[in-house]
């Protein structure tokens, strides 16, 4: 086994900052009053399940469409640069359709597309290009109880932290996510002209 404590602390945060769980407690928050009970336990269950699976059957669904990870972790990349400056500068780039009445708020849209959803699913796989496998499930299974123990206690962290620190601690993590994008973008777009 491969272990190493840097990798999965530095997938861990990478994971954090993507799916953003603390700063979207506001949204955990306007679910609960819409739809009711939001079940914790299975809304972390089912993201961190489709955050595995994709991790393993990602790279042969790429290579079935004829894309190599490099340039997935490229455009991985420009995601991640996008979902930063949303964080940074407070602004929607990415509109989901608000039409749509979900099942339960509890699979949709709470585990996905929310927490398990296109940017943290594109980390997933750029992260396989630069860390061992077994590191990285480690940080999601770390995210997953991290994400559980926020739904659960989503009201309460409002209280303490309030509108401005949640702002805060998005907008640190926004920047965090921008240096993190331009790495990658870096360390993956000599791989396509080798």
């Amino acid at each position: 086994m491969n272990f190493n404590f840097k990798e999965v602390f530095t997938a861990f945060m990478i994971l954090f900052a993507v799916i953003d769980i603390v700063g979207n407690i506001p949204i955990i928050i306007d679910l609960r009053k819409k739809y009711g009970r939001v079940q914790s336990e299975k809304a972390s269950l089912i993201a961190g399940f489709i955050m595995i699976i994709f991790l393993f059957l990602g790279q042969s669904l790429l290579s079935l469409i004829g894309i190599d990870v490099n340039s997935f972790a490229v455009a991985g990349s420009f995601i991640l640069f996008f979902i930063a400056l949303e964080m940074i500068l407070g602004i929607t780039l990415y509109k989901d359709n608000e039409n749509a009445e979900p099942i339960t708020a509890t699979v949709f849209p709470l585990a996905f597309p929310l927490i398990a959803g296109p940017g943290s699913l594109t980390t997933l796989l750029s992260l396989r290009s630069e860390f061992y496998i077994e590191n990285i499930i480690i940080a999601v299974l770390l995210n997953v109880v991290f994400i559980y123990l926020v739904l659960k206690t989503s009201s309460k962290i409002e209280r303490i932290i309030g509108a401005n620190g949640i702002q805060i601690i998005r907008k640190v993590f926004g920047v965090i996510l921008l240096a993190i994008s331009v790495k990658l973008f870096a360390a993956n777009i000599k791989m396509l002209f080798v």
